[in-house]
């Protein structure tokens, strides 16, 4: 029971953040996506820099359990459904996980949004032995493998380098870019902030 109630505490917690930095508006995302205002991708790319640093960092001090990470498997499918996600992402304005927060924010749209990504899992649960036997469910590069290796992990590296650090080395890349790319790509003028 405490660890529903952590993760209802945690999770509230995290969607608060990403309504106050504005991830659960479409507007907002739209212009991060159009390269008119990047504020929201560099929060994200800080975001993806500091949990990286912290968790191969905590690895590296034996302060974090490898015997946690979970990697997926590779297989064509999921690179197709990562590209539906983005097309679906920059039409809608919303991911699954900011959906969620917009409608908890009283987003009337976003309770569409949810309607429609529960449809296209029904969906897909209903017509997986199909995907199942097109071959596009099959692992690709060799299944369940990390850019580099991390000891005590069950998981191959693609490559020799240690993924402790290649890990650390890839948070501090995603740190210095969310601080080095501009606040916008296209366009002039002050950049906007999302309505509170």
């Amino acid at each position: 029971m405490t660890s529903i109630i952590l993760a209802l505490v945690i999770g509230a917690a995290f969607g608060a953040v990403l309504d106050r930095v504005g991830a659960s508006n479409p507007s907002y995302i739209g212009k991060m996506l159009n390269l008119t205002n990047l504020n929201l991708a560099k929060t994200i790319m800080l975001a993806i820099g500091t949990g990286s640093v912290l968790m191969f960092g905590g690895q590296m001090l034996g302060l974090v359990d490898v015997g946690h990470m979970s990697v997926k498997s590779a297989y064509i499918g999921v690179f197709i459904g990562g590209l539906m996600l983005g097309a679906g992402w920059a039409l809608a304005g919303y991911c699954p996980g900011t959906g969620v927060v917009a409608a908890a924010s009283g987003r009337k749209d976003a309770l569409f949004f949810i309607a429609g990504g529960l449809f296209g899992a029904a969906a897909y649960m209903l017509t997986y032995p199909s995907w199942k036997a097109s071959g596009l469910l099959d692992s690709v590069a060799g299944g369940k493998v990390t850019l580099g290796a991390v000891p005590g992990a069950k998981y191959d590296g693609l490559t020799a380098l240690p993924g402790d650090l290649l890990g650390l080395l890839l948070g501090a890349v995603f740190i210095i870019l969310a601080f080095a790319l501009p606040e916008r790509i296209i366009g002039t003028g002050p950049v906007t902030q999302p309505a509170e």
